[in-house]
Protein backbone atom coordinates (compact mmCIF):
# COMPACT_ATOMS: atom_id res chain seq x y z
CA UNK A 1 0.00 0.00 0.00
CA UNK A 2 2.78 2.44 0.94
CA UNK A 3 4.62 1.83 -2.32
CA UNK A 4 1.42 2.78 -4.15
CA UNK A 5 1.02 5.88 -1.96
CA UNK A 6 4.56 7.03 -2.73
CA UNK A 7 3.83 6.70 -6.45
CA UNK A 8 0.59 8.66 -6.02
CA UNK A 9 2.44 11.41 -4.14
CA UNK A 10 5.17 11.53 -6.76
CA UNK A 11 2.59 11.82 -9.53
CA UNK A 12 0.76 14.56 -7.60
CA UNK A 13 3.89 16.72 -7.40
CA UNK A 14 4.75 15.93 -11.02
CA UNK A 15 1.34 17.24 -12.14
CA UNK A 16 1.77 20.37 -10.00
CA UNK A 17 4.91 21.18 -12.02
CA UNK A 18 3.29 20.30 -15.34
CA UNK A 19 0.35 22.63 -14.70
CA UNK A 20 2.71 25.58 -14.70
CA UNK A 21 4.51 24.52 -17.89
CA UNK A 22 3.84 26.82 -20.92
CA UNK A 23 3.05 23.94 -23.31
CA UNK A 24 0.39 22.66 -20.89
CA UNK A 25 -1.21 26.01 -20.04
CA UNK A 26 -1.58 26.72 -23.77
CA UNK A 27 -3.35 23.39 -24.34
CA UNK A 28 -6.76 23.70 -22.68
CA UNK A 29 -7.75 20.05 -23.13
CA UNK A 30 -4.53 18.78 -21.56
CA UNK A 31 -4.70 21.42 -18.83
CA UNK A 32 -8.26 20.38 -17.88
CA UNK A 33 -7.28 16.70 -17.92
CA UNK A 34 -4.29 17.26 -15.62
CA UNK A 35 -6.24 19.61 -13.34
CA UNK A 36 -8.87 16.91 -12.91
CA UNK A 37 -6.21 14.29 -12.08
CA UNK A 38 -4.53 16.70 -9.65
CA UNK A 39 -7.84 17.34 -7.88
CA UNK A 40 -8.58 13.59 -7.67
CA UNK A 41 -5.19 12.91 -6.03
CA UNK A 42 -5.25 15.84 -3.62
CA UNK A 43 -7.29 14.26 -0.82
CA UNK A 44 -5.28 11.06 -0.71
CA UNK A 45 -1.94 12.92 -0.73
CA UNK A 46 -3.07 15.18 2.11
CA UNK A 47 -4.25 12.16 4.11
CA UNK A 48 -0.94 10.39 3.46
CA UNK A 49 1.02 13.45 4.64
CA UNK A 50 -1.00 13.49 7.87
CA UNK A 51 -0.36 9.75 8.24
CA UNK A 52 3.41 10.24 7.91
CA UNK A 53 3.38 13.08 10.46
CA UNK A 54 1.41 11.00 12.97
CA UNK A 55 3.86 8.14 12.47
CA UNK A 56 6.74 10.47 13.34
CA UNK A 57 4.83 11.75 16.39
CA UNK A 58 4.23 8.17 17.55
CA UNK A 59 7.94 7.29 17.21
CA UNK A 60 9.00 10.41 19.13
CA UNK A 61 6.40 9.81 21.82
CA UNK A 62 7.44 6.17 22.15
CA UNK A 63 11.06 7.25 22.54
CA UNK A 64 10.04 9.68 25.29
CA UNK A 65 8.03 6.93 26.97
CA UNK A 66 11.08 4.69 27.29
CA UNK A 67 13.67 7.36 28.07
CA UNK A 68 11.93 9.38 30.81
CA UNK A 69 11.87 8.40 34.48
CA UNK A 70 9.34 11.08 35.38
CA UNK A 71 6.14 9.23 36.34
CA UNK A 72 3.83 12.15 35.41
CA UNK A 73 5.53 12.61 32.06
CA UNK A 74 5.40 8.86 31.43
CA UNK A 75 1.66 8.82 32.16
CA UNK A 76 1.10 11.73 29.79
CA UNK A 77 3.14 9.95 27.11
CA UNK A 78 1.04 6.76 27.54
CA UNK A 79 -2.18 8.75 27.14
CA UNK A 80 -0.79 10.59 24.11
CA UNK A 81 0.36 7.30 22.58
CA UNK A 82 -3.17 5.88 22.70
CA UNK A 83 -4.61 9.01 21.08
CA UNK A 84 -1.99 8.98 18.31
CA UNK A 85 -2.44 5.28 17.55
CA UNK A 86 -6.22 5.72 17.29
CA UNK A 87 -5.68 8.68 14.98
CA UNK A 88 -3.26 6.64 12.86
CA UNK A 89 -5.84 3.86 12.55
CA UNK A 90 -8.53 6.33 11.41
CA UNK A 91 -6.24 7.92 8.82
CA UNK A 92 -5.17 4.50 7.52
CA UNK A 93 -8.84 3.60 7.05
CA UNK A 94 -9.43 6.90 5.23
CA UNK A 95 -6.45 6.26 2.93
CA UNK A 96 -7.71 2.76 2.08
CA UNK A 97 -11.05 4.23 1.11
CA UNK A 98 -9.31 6.77 -1.13
CA UNK A 99 -7.39 3.94 -2.80
CA UNK A 100 -10.59 2.17 -3.85
CA UNK A 101 -10.92 2.84 -7.60
CA UNK A 102 -13.63 5.37 -8.42
CA UNK A 103 -16.26 4.60 -11.00
CA UNK A 104 -15.54 7.17 -13.75
CA UNK A 105 -19.24 7.12 -14.66
CA UNK A 106 -20.24 8.52 -11.25
CA UNK A 107 -19.58 12.10 -12.34
CA UNK A 108 -21.87 11.86 -15.36
CA UNK A 109 -25.44 13.11 -15.65
CA UNK A 110 -28.11 10.41 -15.65
CA UNK A 111 -31.11 9.18 -17.58
CA UNK A 112 -33.87 7.99 -15.23
CA UNK A 113 -36.76 5.81 -16.41
CA UNK A 114 -39.75 4.99 -14.19
CA UNK A 115 -42.25 2.38 -15.42
CA UNK A 116 -45.31 0.77 -13.92
CA UNK A 117 -44.86 -2.97 -13.46
CA UNK A 118 -46.95 -5.77 -11.97
CA UNK A 119 -50.23 -4.67 -10.43
CA UNK A 120 -52.34 -2.96 -13.08
CA UNK A 121 -53.86 0.40 -12.15
CA UNK A 122 -52.27 0.42 -8.68
CA UNK A 123 -48.82 -0.08 -10.27
CA UNK A 124 -49.44 2.95 -12.50
CA UNK A 125 -50.42 5.03 -9.46
CA UNK A 126 -47.32 3.89 -7.60
CA UNK A 127 -45.13 4.78 -10.60
CA UNK A 128 -46.66 8.27 -10.42
CA UNK A 129 -45.85 8.41 -6.68
CA UNK A 130 -42.23 7.43 -7.39
CA UNK A 131 -42.03 10.12 -10.06
CA UNK A 132 -43.29 12.69 -7.53
CA UNK A 133 -40.87 11.40 -4.87
CA UNK A 134 -37.85 11.70 -7.14
CA UNK A 135 -38.98 15.08 -8.46
CA UNK A 136 -39.02 16.45 -4.92
CA UNK A 137 -35.62 14.91 -4.23
CA UNK A 138 -34.19 16.53 -7.37
CA UNK A 139 -35.60 19.88 -6.23
CA UNK A 140 -33.83 19.64 -2.86
CA UNK A 141 -30.54 18.86 -4.65
CA UNK A 142 -31.11 21.76 -7.09
CA UNK A 143 -30.48 19.45 -10.03
CA UNK A 144 -31.70 20.31 -13.53
CA UNK A 145 -34.51 18.05 -14.73
CA UNK A 146 -35.40 17.67 -18.41
CA UNK A 147 -38.48 15.70 -19.44
CA UNK A 148 -37.78 13.24 -22.24
CA UNK A 149 -41.02 11.28 -22.34
CA UNK A 150 -44.19 11.03 -20.28
CA UNK A 151 -46.95 8.47 -20.84
CA UNK A 152 -50.04 8.60 -18.65
CA UNK A 153 -52.10 5.52 -17.89
CA UNK A 154 -55.83 5.18 -18.47
CA UNK A 155 -56.51 5.73 -14.74
CA UNK A 156 -56.41 9.43 -13.70
CA UNK A 157 -53.13 10.26 -11.96
CA UNK A 158 -51.42 7.09 -13.09
CA UNK A 159 -48.22 6.81 -15.12
CA UNK A 160 -47.14 4.14 -17.59
CA UNK A 161 -43.66 5.53 -18.14
CA UNK A 162 -41.56 8.62 -17.39
CA UNK A 163 -38.11 9.28 -18.85
CA UNK A 164 -36.00 12.11 -17.41
CA UNK A 165 -32.55 13.58 -18.01
CA UNK A 166 -30.97 14.76 -14.72
CA UNK A 167 -28.02 17.17 -14.81
CA UNK A 168 -25.74 18.39 -12.03
CA UNK A 169 -22.72 17.22 -10.06
CA UNK A 170 -22.05 13.48 -9.54
CA UNK A 171 -25.63 12.62 -10.54
CA UNK A 172 -25.10 9.03 -11.65
CA UNK A 173 -22.94 8.33 -8.59
CA UNK A 174 -25.95 9.01 -6.37
CA UNK A 175 -28.86 7.80 -8.47
CA UNK A 176 -27.41 4.49 -9.72
CA UNK A 177 -28.48 2.82 -6.45
CA UNK A 178 -32.14 3.48 -7.34
CA UNK A 179 -32.04 1.08 -10.29
CA UNK A 180 -34.24 -1.95 -9.76
CA UNK A 181 -37.76 -3.00 -8.86
CA UNK A 182 -39.62 -1.04 -6.19
CA UNK A 183 -42.49 -2.91 -4.53
CA UNK A 184 -45.42 -1.26 -2.77
CA UNK A 185 -47.80 -2.73 -0.20
CA UNK A 186 -50.92 -0.64 0.51
CA UNK A 187 -54.67 -0.46 0.17
CA UNK A 188 -55.45 0.82 -3.34
CA UNK A 189 -57.96 3.63 -3.82
CA UNK A 190 -60.02 1.22 -5.91
CA UNK A 191 -60.15 -1.43 -3.14
CA UNK A 192 -63.58 -1.48 -1.51
CA UNK A 193 -62.81 -4.08 1.20
CA UNK A 194 -59.66 -2.44 2.58
CA UNK A 195 -57.32 -5.26 1.60
CA UNK A 196 -53.61 -4.58 1.20
CA UNK A 197 -52.38 -5.18 -2.36
CA UNK A 198 -48.84 -5.64 -3.65
CA UNK A 199 -47.73 -3.91 -6.84
CA UNK A 200 -44.45 -2.92 -8.42
CA UNK A 201 -42.75 -0.29 -10.54
CA UNK A 202 -39.27 -0.40 -12.04
CA UNK A 203 -36.64 2.32 -12.02
CA UNK A 204 -33.74 2.26 -14.49
CA UNK A 205 -30.81 4.65 -14.11
CA UNK A 206 -27.90 4.85 -16.51
CA UNK A 207 -25.11 7.37 -17.20
CA UNK A 208 -25.74 9.95 -19.88
CA UNK A 209 -23.39 9.22 -22.77
CA UNK A 210 -21.43 11.86 -24.64
CA UNK A 211 -21.15 11.83 -28.43
CA UNK A 212 -17.61 10.45 -28.10
CA UNK A 213 -18.73 7.57 -25.87
CA UNK A 214 -20.93 5.87 -28.46
CA UNK A 215 -20.80 6.00 -32.26
CA UNK A 216 -24.17 5.31 -33.90
CA UNK A 217 -24.45 4.65 -37.63
CA UNK A 218 -27.51 6.24 -39.24
CA UNK A 219 -28.13 3.12 -41.32
CA UNK A 220 -28.69 1.19 -38.07
CA UNK A 221 -31.64 3.40 -37.13
CA UNK A 222 -35.33 3.12 -37.95
CA UNK A 223 -37.12 6.41 -37.21
CA UNK A 224 -40.89 6.65 -36.94
CA UNK A 225 -42.82 9.91 -36.62
CA UNK A 226 -46.27 10.03 -35.02
CA UNK A 227 -48.65 12.34 -33.20
CA UNK A 228 -48.11 12.94 -29.52
CA UNK A 229 -50.85 11.28 -27.47
CA UNK A 230 -52.23 11.71 -23.99
CA UNK A 231 -54.10 9.30 -21.73
CA UNK A 232 -56.41 6.95 -23.59
CA UNK A 233 -54.75 7.76 -26.89
CA UNK A 234 -56.19 11.27 -27.11
CA UNK A 235 -54.10 13.43 -29.40
CA UNK A 236 -52.57 16.42 -27.70
CA UNK A 237 -50.78 17.54 -30.85
CA UNK A 238 -52.35 17.53 -34.30
CA UNK A 239 -48.92 17.63 -35.96
CA UNK A 240 -46.67 14.57 -36.18
CA UNK A 241 -43.84 15.64 -33.86
CA UNK A 242 -43.36 12.58 -31.64
CA UNK A 243 -40.32 10.44 -32.50
CA UNK A 244 -39.69 6.73 -32.05
CA UNK A 245 -36.17 5.46 -32.82
CA UNK A 246 -35.26 1.78 -33.11
CA UNK A 247 -31.61 0.75 -33.05
CA UNK A 248 -31.81 -2.29 -35.32
CA UNK A 249 -28.64 -4.19 -34.25
CA UNK A 250 -29.76 -4.28 -30.59
CA UNK A 251 -33.53 -3.80 -31.08
CA UNK A 252 -33.36 -0.92 -28.57
CA UNK A 253 -36.43 1.35 -28.84
CA UNK A 254 -36.70 4.89 -27.48
CA UNK A 255 -39.25 7.60 -28.04
CA UNK A 256 -39.88 11.23 -27.15
CA UNK A 257 -43.07 13.25 -27.50
CA UNK A 258 -42.59 15.95 -24.88
CA UNK A 259 -41.58 18.74 -27.26
CA UNK A 260 -43.73 20.31 -29.98
CA UNK A 261 -40.70 20.29 -32.26
CA UNK A 262 -39.86 17.12 -34.17
CA UNK A 263 -36.17 18.08 -34.21
CA UNK A 264 -36.05 18.60 -30.42
CA UNK A 265 -37.83 15.30 -29.81
CA UNK A 266 -35.33 13.52 -32.06
CA UNK A 267 -32.39 15.09 -30.20
CA UNK A 268 -33.80 13.98 -26.84
CA UNK A 269 -34.56 10.48 -28.09
CA UNK A 270 -31.03 10.14 -29.48
CA UNK A 271 -29.65 11.19 -26.09
CA UNK A 272 -31.55 8.34 -24.41
CA UNK A 273 -30.59 5.84 -27.11
CA UNK A 274 -26.92 6.79 -26.86
CA UNK A 275 -27.01 6.38 -23.08
CA UNK A 276 -28.73 2.99 -23.22
CA UNK A 277 -26.19 1.69 -25.73
CA UNK A 278 -23.38 3.12 -23.61
CA UNK A 279 -24.65 1.30 -20.54
CA UNK A 280 -24.87 -1.91 -22.56
CA UNK A 281 -21.25 -1.42 -23.72
CA UNK A 282 -20.08 -0.83 -20.13
CA UNK A 283 -21.72 -4.04 -18.94
CA UNK A 284 -20.19 -5.98 -21.80
CA UNK A 285 -16.77 -4.54 -21.01
CA UNK A 286 -17.00 -5.34 -17.32
CA UNK A 287 -17.20 -9.12 -17.39
CA UNK A 288 -17.10 -9.33 -13.60
CA UNK A 289 -20.04 -7.22 -12.48
CA UNK A 290 -19.96 -5.73 -9.02
CA UNK A 291 -22.48 -7.06 -6.51
CA UNK A 292 -24.22 -3.69 -6.61
CA UNK A 293 -24.81 -3.98 -10.39
CA UNK A 294 -26.05 -7.54 -10.00
CA UNK A 295 -28.77 -6.17 -7.76
CA UNK A 296 -29.90 -3.57 -10.28
CA UNK A 297 -32.81 -5.68 -11.51
CA UNK A 298 -34.92 -3.96 -14.13
CA UNK A 299 -37.43 -6.63 -15.10
CA UNK A 300 -40.46 -4.88 -13.59
CA UNK A 301 -41.47 -8.11 -11.87
CA UNK A 302 -42.29 -7.68 -8.19
CA UNK A 303 -40.45 -10.88 -7.24
CA UNK A 304 -37.10 -9.24 -8.10
CA UNK A 305 -37.30 -6.34 -5.69
CA UNK A 306 -34.65 -4.04 -4.27
CA UNK A 307 -36.97 -2.07 -2.00
CA UNK A 308 -40.41 -2.41 -0.40
CA UNK A 309 -42.67 0.50 0.54
CA UNK A 310 -45.17 -0.65 3.17
CA UNK A 311 -47.71 2.15 3.67
CA UNK A 312 -49.82 0.62 6.48
CA UNK A 313 -46.70 0.35 8.69
CA UNK A 314 -45.02 3.52 7.36
CA UNK A 315 -42.06 1.22 6.70
CA UNK A 316 -39.41 1.18 3.98
CA UNK A 317 -37.06 -1.77 3.53
CA UNK A 318 -34.04 -1.84 1.25
CA UNK A 319 -33.36 -5.53 0.73
CA UNK A 320 -29.80 -5.14 -0.58
CA UNK A 321 -28.36 -3.93 2.72
CA UNK A 322 -31.07 -5.06 5.14
CA UNK A 323 -32.07 -1.45 5.90
CA UNK A 324 -35.47 -0.82 7.52
CA UNK A 325 -36.78 2.67 8.23
CA UNK A 326 -40.09 3.79 9.67
CA UNK A 327 -40.30 7.17 7.96
CA UNK A 328 -41.93 6.21 4.67
CA UNK A 329 -44.10 9.33 4.62
CA UNK A 330 -40.95 11.52 4.68
CA UNK A 331 -39.26 9.37 2.02
CA UNK A 332 -42.23 9.78 -0.31
CA UNK A 333 -41.76 13.54 0.08
CA UNK A 334 -38.25 13.20 -1.36
CA UNK A 335 -36.20 12.58 1.79
CA UNK A 336 -33.82 10.07 0.18
CA UNK A 337 -30.43 11.30 1.40
CA UNK A 338 -30.17 8.88 4.34
CA UNK A 339 -31.00 5.85 2.19
CA UNK A 340 -28.61 6.78 -0.62
CA UNK A 341 -25.81 7.60 1.86
CA UNK A 342 -26.18 4.18 3.50
CA UNK A 343 -26.15 2.43 0.12
CA UNK A 344 -23.01 4.33 -0.91
CA UNK A 345 -21.32 3.45 2.40
CA UNK A 346 -22.19 -0.25 2.01
CA UNK A 347 -20.97 -0.26 -1.58
CA UNK A 348 -17.72 1.47 -0.62
CA UNK A 349 -17.13 -0.99 2.23
CA UNK A 350 -17.69 -3.93 -0.09
CA UNK A 351 -15.33 -2.58 -2.73
CA UNK A 352 -12.78 -1.83 -0.01
CA UNK A 353 -12.86 -5.45 1.21
CA UNK A 354 -12.44 -6.68 -2.37
CA UNK A 355 -9.48 -4.34 -2.84
CA UNK A 356 -7.60 -5.55 0.25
Amino acid sequence: MFEKLEKVKSRYHEIAELLSAPDITSNQDEFRKLSKEYSDLEDIVKAYDVYLKVKVDIDENRKLLFETNDSDLKEMAKSEQEILENKLEEIEKEIKEHLVPKDPEDEKNAIVEIRSGTGGEEAALFAADLYRMYSRYFETKRWKVEMIDFNESSIPGGVKEVVLNISGKNIYGDLKYESGVHRVQRVPKTEANGRVHTSAASVAVFPEAEDVDVVIDDKDLKIDVFRSGGAGGQNVNKVETAIRITHLPTNTVVQCQDERSQIKNKMKAMKVLRSRLYEHALKKRDQELTSQRKLMVKSGDRSDKIRTYNFPQNRLTDHRIGLTLYNLSEVMEGDLDDIIDKLKTADRAERLSENE
